[in-house]
Protein backbone atom coordinates (compact mmCIF):
# COMPACT_ATOMS: atom_id res chain seq x y z
CA UNK A 1 0.00 0.00 0.00
CA UNK A 2 1.63 3.59 -1.03
CA UNK A 3 2.32 5.99 2.17
CA UNK A 4 1.85 9.77 2.00
CA UNK A 5 5.00 11.30 1.87
CA UNK A 6 4.73 14.49 3.79
CA UNK A 7 5.07 17.85 1.65
CA UNK A 8 6.19 20.85 2.57
CA UNK A 9 3.07 22.19 0.67
CA UNK A 10 0.78 21.01 3.51
CA UNK A 11 1.71 23.25 5.62
CA UNK A 12 1.04 26.23 3.44
CA UNK A 13 -2.20 24.75 2.35
CA UNK A 14 -3.23 24.29 5.72
CA UNK A 15 -2.58 28.30 6.15
CA UNK A 16 -4.18 29.42 3.22
CA UNK A 17 -7.16 27.40 4.13
CA UNK A 18 -7.01 29.06 7.50
CA UNK A 19 -7.05 32.53 5.42
CA UNK A 20 -8.59 32.22 2.64
CA UNK A 21 -12.15 30.87 1.30
CA UNK A 22 -10.64 28.90 -1.79
CA UNK A 23 -7.04 27.33 -2.49
CA UNK A 24 -6.25 27.20 -6.04
CA UNK A 25 -3.26 25.07 -6.30
CA UNK A 26 -1.30 24.81 -9.35
CA UNK A 27 1.84 22.64 -11.18
CA UNK A 28 2.78 20.26 -13.39
CA UNK A 29 0.73 17.12 -13.93
CA UNK A 30 1.75 14.29 -11.57
CA UNK A 31 3.42 16.57 -9.14
CA UNK A 32 1.14 15.49 -6.25
CA UNK A 33 -1.60 18.38 -6.20
CA UNK A 34 -4.61 15.94 -6.19
CA UNK A 35 -2.88 14.09 -3.65
CA UNK A 36 -2.19 16.25 -0.97
CA UNK A 37 -5.38 18.12 -1.57
CA UNK A 38 -7.04 15.14 -0.66
CA UNK A 39 -5.42 15.29 2.24
CA UNK A 40 -7.14 18.16 3.88
CA UNK A 41 -10.74 17.68 1.80
CA UNK A 42 -13.66 17.21 3.13
CA UNK A 43 -15.28 16.16 -0.05
CA UNK A 44 -13.88 15.39 -3.33
CA UNK A 45 -15.17 15.94 -6.95
CA UNK A 46 -12.64 14.38 -10.09
CA UNK A 47 -13.99 16.37 -13.19
CA UNK A 48 -12.03 14.74 -15.62
CA UNK A 49 -13.22 10.93 -14.57
CA UNK A 50 -16.73 12.59 -14.76
CA UNK A 51 -16.27 14.04 -18.44
CA UNK A 52 -14.99 10.29 -19.08
CA UNK A 53 -17.49 8.29 -17.91
CA UNK A 54 -20.35 10.90 -19.32
CA UNK A 55 -19.34 13.34 -21.90
CA UNK A 56 -22.70 14.99 -21.36
CA UNK A 57 -21.71 16.07 -17.75
CA UNK A 58 -19.26 18.64 -19.77
CA UNK A 59 -22.26 20.54 -21.03
CA UNK A 60 -24.64 20.01 -18.01
CA UNK A 61 -21.80 21.33 -15.54
CA UNK A 62 -21.11 24.52 -17.60
CA UNK A 63 -24.17 25.63 -17.35
CA UNK A 64 -25.19 24.89 -14.30
CA UNK A 65 -21.59 25.62 -12.08
CA UNK A 66 -23.15 25.69 -8.76
CA UNK A 67 -24.33 22.30 -8.52
CA UNK A 68 -20.65 21.16 -8.05
CA UNK A 69 -20.44 22.61 -5.25
CA UNK A 70 -22.45 20.44 -2.85
CA UNK A 71 -20.50 18.32 -0.55
CA UNK A 72 -18.76 18.86 2.62
CA UNK A 73 -16.17 21.69 3.42
CA UNK A 74 -13.11 22.25 1.99
CA UNK A 75 -14.74 20.66 -1.04
CA UNK A 76 -12.13 19.31 -3.59
CA UNK A 77 -12.66 20.61 -7.32
CA UNK A 78 -9.95 18.42 -9.27
CA UNK A 79 -8.91 19.72 -12.57
CA UNK A 80 -11.47 22.58 -12.69
CA UNK A 81 -10.12 24.21 -15.49
CA UNK A 82 -12.21 21.89 -17.97
CA UNK A 83 -15.42 24.69 -16.40
CA UNK A 84 -13.36 27.74 -16.17
CA UNK A 85 -16.60 29.65 -15.25
CA UNK A 86 -16.66 27.12 -11.92
CA UNK A 87 -14.23 29.36 -9.79
CA UNK A 88 -16.90 32.46 -10.90
CA UNK A 89 -19.36 30.22 -8.65
CA UNK A 90 -16.71 29.49 -6.18
CA UNK A 91 -15.88 33.01 -5.31
CA UNK A 92 -19.53 34.26 -5.76
CA UNK A 93 -20.46 31.44 -2.80
CA UNK A 94 -17.41 32.61 -1.35
CA UNK A 95 -18.69 36.21 -1.49
CA UNK A 96 -22.30 34.77 0.35
CA UNK A 97 -20.71 32.87 2.62
CA UNK A 98 -17.50 34.63 4.07
CA UNK A 99 -16.06 31.99 5.92
CA UNK A 100 -12.28 30.30 4.70
CA UNK A 101 -11.86 27.24 3.90
CA UNK A 102 -14.53 26.49 1.64
CA UNK A 103 -13.05 25.06 -1.62
CA UNK A 104 -9.67 23.70 -3.44
CA UNK A 105 -9.37 23.84 -6.63
CA UNK A 106 -6.16 21.89 -8.40
CA UNK A 107 -5.32 21.51 -12.03
CA UNK A 108 -1.97 20.90 -13.99
CA UNK A 109 -2.50 23.95 -16.40
CA UNK A 110 -3.32 27.51 -16.10
CA UNK A 111 -6.21 29.40 -17.67
CA UNK A 112 -7.45 31.59 -19.76
CA UNK A 113 -7.93 34.37 -17.44
CA UNK A 114 -10.63 36.29 -20.13
CA UNK A 115 -12.86 33.20 -19.47
CA UNK A 116 -12.95 33.84 -15.88
CA UNK A 117 -15.31 36.91 -15.01
CA UNK A 118 -13.90 37.96 -12.03
CA UNK A 119 -9.72 37.66 -10.30
CA UNK A 120 -11.17 36.01 -7.10
CA UNK A 121 -8.83 38.64 -5.32
CA UNK A 122 -9.74 38.19 -1.51
CA UNK A 123 -11.53 35.20 -1.82
CA UNK A 124 -9.28 32.88 -4.43
CA UNK A 125 -5.66 32.49 -3.50
CA UNK A 126 -3.09 30.84 -5.68
CA UNK A 127 -0.53 28.29 -4.17
CA UNK A 128 2.40 26.47 -6.79
CA UNK A 129 3.06 22.87 -6.52
CA UNK A 130 6.20 21.34 -7.64
CA UNK A 131 7.41 18.07 -7.90
CA UNK A 132 9.19 16.78 -4.96
CA UNK A 133 12.20 18.08 -3.49
CA UNK A 134 14.80 15.84 -1.89
CA UNK A 135 13.81 16.15 1.23
CA UNK A 136 9.80 15.63 -0.08
CA UNK A 137 11.33 12.57 -1.54
CA UNK A 138 13.34 11.55 1.17
CA UNK A 139 16.68 11.34 -0.32
CA UNK A 140 18.11 14.45 1.66
CA UNK A 141 17.96 14.19 5.57
CA UNK A 142 16.73 17.75 5.61
CA UNK A 143 18.56 18.46 8.36
CA UNK A 144 19.93 22.15 7.87
CA UNK A 145 16.90 24.08 7.33
CA UNK A 146 16.73 26.94 5.25
CA UNK A 147 14.16 28.94 7.07
CA UNK A 148 16.47 28.33 10.38
CA UNK A 149 19.43 29.74 8.15
CA UNK A 150 17.60 32.80 7.72
CA UNK A 151 16.36 33.39 10.78
CA UNK A 152 19.48 32.86 12.49
CA UNK A 153 22.22 33.29 10.32
CA UNK A 154 25.09 34.18 12.38
CA UNK A 155 24.71 30.70 14.04
CA UNK A 156 27.04 27.70 13.18
CA UNK A 157 25.53 25.10 11.76
CA UNK A 158 26.08 21.43 12.85
CA UNK A 159 29.00 19.48 11.08
CA UNK A 160 26.06 17.47 8.80
CA UNK A 161 27.16 14.78 6.34
CA UNK A 162 25.24 14.08 3.30
CA UNK A 163 23.94 10.10 2.32
CA UNK A 164 23.54 11.13 -1.06
CA UNK A 165 26.15 9.85 -3.28
CA UNK A 166 27.25 11.65 -6.77
CA UNK A 167 25.60 8.47 -8.26
CA UNK A 168 22.14 8.96 -6.65
CA UNK A 169 22.41 12.00 -7.02
CA UNK A 170 22.58 11.70 -10.63
CA UNK A 171 19.79 9.17 -10.80
CA UNK A 172 17.58 11.57 -8.87
CA UNK A 173 17.77 14.04 -11.36
CA UNK A 174 16.58 11.84 -13.97
CA UNK A 175 14.06 10.12 -12.23
CA UNK A 176 12.87 13.63 -11.20
CA UNK A 177 10.38 14.55 -8.37
CA UNK A 178 7.13 12.78 -9.45
CA UNK A 179 5.94 10.79 -6.13
CA UNK A 180 4.38 7.88 -8.42
CA UNK A 181 8.03 6.69 -9.22
CA UNK A 182 9.39 6.53 -6.30
CA UNK A 183 6.80 3.51 -5.53
CA UNK A 184 8.24 1.60 -8.56
CA UNK A 185 10.09 -1.52 -8.15
CA UNK A 186 12.68 -0.92 -11.20
CA UNK A 187 15.14 1.45 -11.77
CA UNK A 188 14.05 1.19 -15.19
CA UNK A 189 10.32 2.09 -14.48
CA UNK A 190 11.25 5.20 -12.22
CA UNK A 191 13.42 6.76 -15.03
CA UNK A 192 10.36 5.89 -17.69
CA UNK A 193 8.11 8.32 -15.92
CA UNK A 194 9.87 11.23 -17.53
CA UNK A 195 10.07 10.21 -20.61
CA UNK A 196 6.43 9.13 -21.07
CA UNK A 197 5.96 12.92 -19.15
CA UNK A 198 7.42 14.65 -22.09
CA UNK A 199 5.86 12.26 -24.72
CA UNK A 200 2.43 13.30 -23.24
CA UNK A 201 3.29 16.84 -23.49
CA UNK A 202 4.48 17.27 -26.88
CA UNK A 203 1.78 14.50 -28.23
CA UNK A 204 -1.18 15.90 -26.54
CA UNK A 205 -0.92 18.15 -24.12
CA UNK A 206 0.80 20.92 -26.30
CA UNK A 207 -2.39 21.13 -28.49
CA UNK A 208 -5.02 20.98 -25.43
CA UNK A 209 -4.00 23.42 -23.40
CA UNK A 210 -6.03 26.01 -25.18
CA UNK A 211 -7.15 24.34 -27.60
CA UNK A 212 -4.74 25.17 -30.47
CA UNK A 213 -3.55 22.47 -32.31
CA UNK A 214 0.32 22.37 -32.36
CA UNK A 215 3.19 19.91 -33.99
CA UNK A 216 4.66 17.47 -31.05
CA UNK A 217 7.97 16.61 -33.33
CA UNK A 218 8.24 20.59 -33.33
CA UNK A 219 7.81 20.16 -29.44
CA UNK A 220 10.12 17.88 -28.69
CA UNK A 221 13.03 19.89 -30.61
CA UNK A 222 11.88 23.18 -28.52
CA UNK A 223 11.80 21.18 -25.48
CA UNK A 224 15.77 19.47 -26.83
CA UNK A 225 17.07 23.41 -27.46
CA UNK A 226 15.45 24.33 -24.14
CA UNK A 227 17.50 21.47 -22.48
CA UNK A 228 20.98 22.58 -24.03
CA UNK A 229 20.70 26.05 -22.88
CA UNK A 230 19.35 24.72 -19.46
CA UNK A 231 20.95 26.92 -16.61
CA UNK A 232 21.60 29.66 -19.32
CA UNK A 233 19.97 33.08 -19.95
CA UNK A 234 19.91 32.09 -23.69
CA UNK A 235 17.92 34.39 -25.68
CA UNK A 236 14.86 33.21 -27.92
CA UNK A 237 16.73 34.25 -31.41
CA UNK A 238 19.73 31.75 -29.88
CA UNK A 239 17.10 29.05 -29.40
CA UNK A 240 14.82 29.88 -33.00
CA UNK A 241 18.66 29.66 -34.84
CA UNK A 242 18.91 26.10 -33.30
CA UNK A 243 15.38 24.69 -34.08
CA UNK A 244 14.55 26.56 -37.02
CA UNK A 245 15.75 24.49 -39.90
CA UNK A 246 14.32 21.55 -38.57
CA UNK A 247 10.14 22.89 -37.00
CA UNK A 248 7.42 24.17 -38.17
CA UNK A 249 8.51 27.30 -36.05
CA UNK A 250 9.88 30.09 -38.20
CA UNK A 251 9.69 33.56 -36.67
CA UNK A 252 9.94 34.86 -32.32
CA UNK A 253 5.90 35.12 -32.58
CA UNK A 254 5.27 31.20 -33.33
CA UNK A 255 8.41 30.54 -31.31
CA UNK A 256 6.97 32.64 -28.20
CA UNK A 257 3.38 31.10 -28.70
CA UNK A 258 5.22 27.45 -27.92
CA UNK A 259 6.72 28.41 -25.15
CA UNK A 260 3.71 30.36 -23.32
CA UNK A 261 1.92 26.85 -23.65
CA UNK A 262 4.86 25.12 -22.27
CA UNK A 263 4.43 27.62 -19.42
CA UNK A 264 1.04 27.20 -19.08
CA UNK A 265 1.46 23.50 -18.69
CA UNK A 266 4.31 24.09 -16.27
CA UNK A 267 6.71 22.58 -17.99
CA UNK A 268 9.37 25.43 -17.96
CA UNK A 269 9.32 28.12 -15.28
CA UNK A 270 12.35 30.71 -16.59
CA UNK A 271 14.64 32.69 -13.74
CA UNK A 272 14.39 36.24 -14.29
CA UNK A 273 17.53 38.32 -13.69
CA UNK A 274 18.01 40.36 -10.13
CA UNK A 275 19.01 43.79 -11.29
CA UNK A 276 20.83 45.67 -8.02
CA UNK A 277 22.18 49.30 -8.07
CA UNK A 278 25.56 48.11 -7.41
CA UNK A 279 26.83 48.60 -11.05
CA UNK A 280 25.53 50.73 -14.38
CA UNK A 281 22.69 49.76 -15.73
CA UNK A 282 24.02 48.61 -18.90
CA UNK A 283 26.43 46.42 -16.95
CA UNK A 284 23.78 43.90 -16.10
CA UNK A 285 22.11 41.41 -17.87
CA UNK A 286 18.64 41.35 -17.67
CA UNK A 287 17.68 38.04 -19.57
CA UNK A 288 16.18 35.52 -18.21
CA UNK A 289 18.03 31.95 -17.61
CA UNK A 290 16.48 28.62 -18.97
CA UNK A 291 15.32 26.17 -16.55
CA UNK A 292 12.34 23.44 -16.43
CA UNK A 293 10.00 22.99 -13.38
CA UNK A 294 12.02 19.37 -12.74
CA UNK A 295 15.07 18.24 -14.32
CA UNK A 296 14.03 15.02 -15.30
CA UNK A 297 12.18 17.20 -18.50
CA UNK A 298 15.67 18.21 -19.61
CA UNK A 299 17.10 14.68 -19.33
CA UNK A 300 14.49 13.38 -20.99
CA UNK A 301 14.08 16.36 -23.94
CA UNK A 302 17.89 15.13 -24.16
CA UNK A 303 17.65 11.38 -24.01
CA UNK A 304 20.04 10.85 -21.77
CA UNK A 305 20.37 8.96 -18.37
CA UNK A 306 22.29 8.41 -15.06
CA UNK A 307 25.45 6.96 -16.74
CA UNK A 308 25.28 9.51 -19.03
CA UNK A 309 25.63 12.36 -16.59
CA UNK A 310 28.49 10.49 -14.36
CA UNK A 311 30.63 10.72 -17.58
CA UNK A 312 29.96 14.18 -18.70
CA UNK A 313 30.28 16.53 -15.37
CA UNK A 314 29.73 20.09 -17.51
CA UNK A 315 26.03 18.45 -18.38
CA UNK A 316 25.56 17.48 -14.97
CA UNK A 317 26.54 20.62 -13.19
CA UNK A 318 23.71 22.36 -15.58
CA UNK A 319 21.27 20.14 -14.44
CA UNK A 320 22.23 19.97 -10.54
CA UNK A 321 21.51 23.67 -10.99
CA UNK A 322 18.09 22.95 -12.52
CA UNK A 323 17.59 20.19 -9.46
CA UNK A 324 18.52 23.04 -7.12
CA UNK A 325 16.07 25.97 -8.56
CA UNK A 326 13.51 23.26 -8.09
CA UNK A 327 14.20 22.31 -4.46
CA UNK A 328 15.03 26.30 -3.32
CA UNK A 329 11.87 27.04 -5.20
CA UNK A 330 9.88 24.66 -2.75
CA UNK A 331 12.06 25.40 0.65
CA UNK A 332 11.49 29.22 0.10
CA UNK A 333 7.62 29.06 -0.54
CA UNK A 334 7.17 28.78 3.43
CA UNK A 335 9.01 32.15 3.67
CA UNK A 336 6.93 33.86 0.63
CA UNK A 337 10.62 33.87 -1.17
CA UNK A 338 11.03 34.19 -4.89
CA UNK A 339 14.50 33.09 -7.03
CA UNK A 340 16.55 35.10 -9.65
CA UNK A 341 20.01 35.53 -10.47
CA UNK A 342 22.88 38.01 -11.20
CA UNK A 343 25.40 38.13 -14.01
CA UNK A 344 27.24 41.72 -15.22
CA UNK A 345 29.21 41.82 -18.62
CA UNK A 346 32.43 41.76 -16.05
CA UNK A 347 31.69 38.02 -15.90
CA UNK A 348 30.82 38.10 -12.27
CA UNK A 349 27.80 35.82 -11.40
CA UNK A 350 25.74 33.95 -8.72
CA UNK A 351 23.29 30.87 -9.88
CA UNK A 352 20.58 32.43 -7.72
CA UNK A 353 18.76 34.81 -5.21
CA UNK A 354 16.29 33.99 -2.72
CA UNK A 355 14.46 36.64 -1.76
CA UNK A 356 12.08 36.68 1.26
CA UNK A 357 8.71 39.25 1.18
CA UNK A 358 10.41 40.86 4.48
CA UNK A 359 12.95 41.85 2.29
CA UNK A 360 15.85 39.36 3.69
CA UNK A 361 17.77 37.75 0.99
CA UNK A 362 20.15 35.30 0.27
CA UNK A 363 23.26 34.25 -2.66
CA UNK A 364 23.15 30.82 -3.69
CA UNK A 365 25.95 29.50 -5.87
CA UNK A 366 25.61 25.83 -6.82
CA UNK A 367 29.02 23.81 -7.53
CA UNK A 368 28.88 20.12 -7.83
CA UNK A 369 31.84 19.08 -7.43
CA UNK A 370 34.24 20.16 -3.52
CA UNK A 371 37.05 21.70 -5.55
CA UNK A 372 34.55 24.52 -6.78
CA UNK A 373 33.27 25.77 -3.31
CA UNK A 374 36.20 28.10 -3.14
CA UNK A 375 35.72 29.64 -6.57
CA UNK A 376 31.48 29.74 -5.57
CA UNK A 377 32.01 31.39 -2.62
CA UNK A 378 34.59 34.10 -3.91
CA UNK A 379 31.79 34.90 -6.65
CA UNK A 380 29.40 35.32 -3.27
CA UNK A 381 31.63 37.69 -1.47
CA UNK A 382 32.48 40.10 -4.68
CA UNK A 383 28.97 40.29 -5.05
CA UNK A 384 28.51 41.37 -1.12
CA UNK A 385 31.39 43.74 -1.34
CA UNK A 386 30.11 45.45 -4.38
CA UNK A 387 26.46 46.01 -2.59
CA UNK A 388 29.27 47.30 0.58
CA UNK A 389 31.06 49.60 -2.01
CA UNK A 390 27.62 50.80 -3.82
CA UNK A 391 26.51 52.21 0.12
CA UNK A 392 29.77 53.75 0.69
CA UNK A 393 29.06 56.19 -1.74
CA UNK A 394 26.41 57.23 -0.10
CA UNK A 395 24.78 58.43 -3.77
CA UNK A 396 21.77 56.53 -3.59
CA UNK A 397 19.56 54.60 -0.52
CA UNK A 398 21.40 52.06 0.91
CA UNK A 399 21.01 48.20 -0.11
CA UNK A 400 20.63 45.54 2.53
CA UNK A 401 23.46 42.96 2.15
CA UNK A 402 22.80 39.77 2.09
CA UNK A 403 21.45 37.78 4.86
CA UNK A 404 22.86 34.73 3.32
CA UNK A 405 25.74 33.16 0.67
CA UNK A 406 25.55 29.68 0.39
CA UNK A 407 27.38 27.96 -1.49
CA UNK A 408 24.91 24.21 -2.46
CA UNK A 409 26.71 21.31 -3.73
CA UNK A 410 26.89 17.73 -4.22
CA UNK A 411 28.83 16.99 -1.68
CA UNK A 412 29.52 15.39 2.05
CA UNK A 413 29.84 17.88 4.76
CA UNK A 414 28.07 20.88 5.75
CA UNK A 415 30.00 23.76 7.44
CA UNK A 416 29.78 27.64 7.78
CA UNK A 417 33.47 28.78 6.75
CA UNK A 418 35.46 31.61 8.20
CA UNK A 419 34.07 34.62 5.75
CA UNK A 420 30.85 33.71 6.84
CA UNK A 421 29.64 31.33 3.61
CA UNK A 422 27.86 28.34 4.39
CA UNK A 423 28.65 25.41 2.85
CA UNK A 424 25.90 23.06 2.39
CA UNK A 425 25.10 19.77 0.46
CA UNK A 426 21.82 19.57 -1.67
CA UNK A 427 21.52 16.34 0.11
CA UNK A 428 21.25 17.89 3.78
CA UNK A 429 19.42 20.82 2.98
CA UNK A 430 15.19 20.81 3.48
CA UNK A 431 12.88 23.61 4.46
Amino acid sequence: MKTYLKRVADEELEFRLETFSAVQIEGPKWCGKTTTAEMKAGSVLKLQEKVDYDPGFLEMAKSHPVSLLAGENPRLLDEWQLIPSLRDAVRTDADRRRTPGLYILTGSSSVDESKISHSGIGRVTRMKMYPMSLAESEESSGTVSLRSLFENPEKEIDVGESQLSIDQLAFAICRGGWPYSLFLNSDRSKLYIARDYLSGICNTEISTVDGVRRDGTTTRLLLRSYARHISEPATLASILADIESRSVIKSDKTLNEYLVALERLFVIEDVPAWCPAIRSRTAIRSGVKREFTDPSIAAAALGIGPDFLLKDMRTFGFLFECLAARDLRVYSSLLDGTLSYYRDRYGLEVDFTIHLADGRFALVECKLGSHQIDSGAEHLLKVRDLIRKANETKEQAPLREPDLMIVLTGGKYAYKRSDGVFVIPIGVLGP
